[in-house]
């Protein structure tokens, strides 16, 4: 029946994988991301001049003053790549120290579950002084023996015992007994006498608490609480670097949209100078006093540019959490790397087959199926009644001599032996019985928490997937979108050299086209940053984050930790930027 059973369980685990793989495998074959060419056409020469209206390369002329920060000072910027970001944040984050020493803790409760089958030793010193009256028989009338017990006793015990892994207990023990008789008109022989005596004793249950399942269930439940430690550390670096990654490429985004809407104040303040300097001509204080508020609201929408700036800054900070940039301080971050803008290749069947081998919590959620089986195992022998087995052997000595008491043990002069069986059972087992039924739901509940793990991994990885078609697909029709707002700005600025006068139509139009231009530049950079924080979820679904930025998960032995210790080794960037991070034992 448990053989039935577990292969139920192990068929139900199989088949949950296989039907959310089953479709995809009608289309193994990886396949690239595409996006739909756009109509527009320009000539190099035109093409140049719309980039340099707008667009990822337009600004690097364009300075976005933040101001003064906190301390009065002017701000000073540093540049970060994405490298280095993801490399201080795996090596200082917080929520990555915490949890690095999960597995050491865990560790602990191993050798502290492996412990209770430690040898013990124990010993022991008694005295005792008899001083008593007795009883004394008398054969015709004559008292034979003393009316008084008196006698000194000295005991010394010692021996070792240990906890077997078969349920059982084993006790090797020796006492040595010295006793002085002084009891009046009583002659013992030997005086004083030399007790020595050597117990060898196996308790052993044949029924409930038999096997190792069972005695080594402890053990076994906190070697794989040792195993989802790890894999809670695996986890939290993943989350790390996706996030690390999706704070970078925020303020990469940040730093844009202010150099965008810094732009788009320029333009104003140009154009409403313009205005002003033909008040007297052919504009209107109205339609100056227009442009006027219009470059107010743009020098407004900068400065909350510039402070979304500095919360992005931070926030890249608080993930990496290096010493070097710290939280308190004022140096605000800027992205050093661009987005990238190239098609990958994917599979579906690929994706969700890695993410079903990858993913820390569904091997979370593998080993809590085999905890609940273990107690499973452990309840099931718990309905069994108790019957234990005592064997017991002592072998004795006594002489006037240690030597000679302990010289008749070796000779095995003297053995007592003892057989014993004690039986148990309680009437009506309900109390076992429903520890059972709960250990079996248990292992129900577990195998269906699989099965949400498993339905929940595939959904992320379709959903990163998506993400990452549609953002690929937006960046092509967002580009598209700036260069035709950019052209629709440019025929404007030449229609404007062969007006001779401004009316407040042009003029508001001139205006809108501005802030077209700014939009479809905004929409245009955040499907770049959304395509590339797309890309690191898609690793992260797949539990691959690791891997893709050659960051090595190592779990040393407790032999190996201790050498690297003794080497004063730590966890180190080796050759090629690729990082070593080492779960603390």
């Amino acid at each position: 029946m448990e053989r039935e059973t577990t292969d139920t369980l192990r068929q139900s685990i199989m088949e949950s994988a296989r039907r959310e793989i089953q479709e995809a495998t009608r289309r193994p074959a990886p396949r690239p991301l595409q996006r739909t060419p756009t109509d527009l056409r320009f000539t190099p020469e035109r093409l140049e001049e719309l980039e340099e209206m707008g667009g990822p390369d337009a600004y690097r002329s364009v300075e976005a003053p933040l101001g003064m920060d906190l301390l009065g000072d002017e701000t000073v910027v540093i540049a970060i790549n994405l490298q280095d970001a993801v490399t201080r944040a795996v090596r200082h984050n917080l929520n990555v120290q915490t949890a690095t020493l999960g597995p050491a803790i865990s560790e602990a409760q191993v050798v502290a579950a492996e412990a209770a089958f430690d040898w013990s030793v124990f010993g022991g010193v008694d005295l005792s002084r008899i001083d008593q009256p007795s009883v004394v028989p008398a054969i015709n009338g004559v008292p034979i023996g003393s009316s008084i017990n008196r006698r000194n006793a000295y005991g010394f015990d010692t021996g070792i015992r240990r906890r077997l892994e078969s349920g059982g207990r084993l006790d090797i023990s020796q006492r040595l007994e010295i006793t002085d008789n002084q009891s009046p008109n009583v002659s013992l022989s030997p005086d004083p006498a030399r007790l020595a005596s050597l117990d060898i004793t196996l308790g052993q249950p044949l029924l409930r608490g038999f096997g190792s399942d069972v005695n080594l269930a402890e053990v076994h439940l906190a070697r794989n609480l040792e195993r989802d430690a790890i894999q809670t550390l695996r986890q939290t670096l993943i989350d790390t670097v996706t996030q690390t990654e999706r704070a970078y490429w925020s303020l990469y985004l940040a730093h844009h949209e202010l150099h965008i809407r810094q732009r788009l104040l320029d333009r104003g303040i140009e154009t409403r100078d313009v205005l002003e300097g033909r008040l007297d001509f052919d504009v209107k204080p109205a339609e100056y006093s227009d442009a006027v508020a219009r470059v107010e609201s743009r020098r407004a929408d900068v400065i909350r540019a510039a402070n979304v700036v500095r919360l992005r800054s931070d926030e890249l900070k608080a993930i990496i959490n290096d010493p070097e940039l710290t939280v308190g301080n004022e140096l605000v971050l800027t992205a050093l790397d661009r987005p990238i803008d190239a098609s990958i290749e994917f599979s579906l069947l690929d994706s969700i087959t890695t993410a079903l081998g990858n993913r820390p919590d569904i091997q979370r959620s593998v080993l809590l199926i085999d905890d609940a089986s273990i107690r499973q195992r452990v309840a099931d022998n718990a309905r069994l009644p108790i019957l234990d087995l005592t064997l017991q052997t002592r072998f004795t000595g006594l002489d006037d001599s240690v030597d000679g008491a302990y010289r008749e043990i070796g000779e095995a002069t003297f053995v007592d032996m003892l057989l014993g069986l004690a039986f148990e059972m309680p009437i009506g087992n309900r109390g076992p019985e429903a520890a059972l039924r709960q250990r079996r739901l248990e292992r129900t509940q577990a195998v269906i928490n699989y099965r949400a793990a498993v339905q929940n991994a595939v959904v992320e990885v379709k959903a990163a997937l998506r993400n990452l078609t549609t953002s690929y697909q937006l960046i092509e029709q967002t580009r598209a979108s700036r260069l035709a707002a950019a052209e629709n700005l440019r025929t404007l600025l030449v229609e404007e050299e062969a007006l001779r006068a401004l009316t407040p139509d042009f003029l508001d139009l001139k205006f809108r086209r501005q802030e077209a231009l700014a939009i479809a530049e905004l929409q245009e950079i955040q499907s770049l940053a959304d395509y590339s924080i797309s890309l690191a979820e898609l690793y992260s679904s797949v539990g691959a984050a690791l891997e893709r930025n050659r960051i090595r998960f190592v779990v040393p032995n407790p032999g190996e930790d201790v050498d690297r210790r003794r080497q004063g080794s730590d966890d180190h960037v080796s050759a090629g930027s690729a990082i070593d991070v080492r779960a603390r034992r």
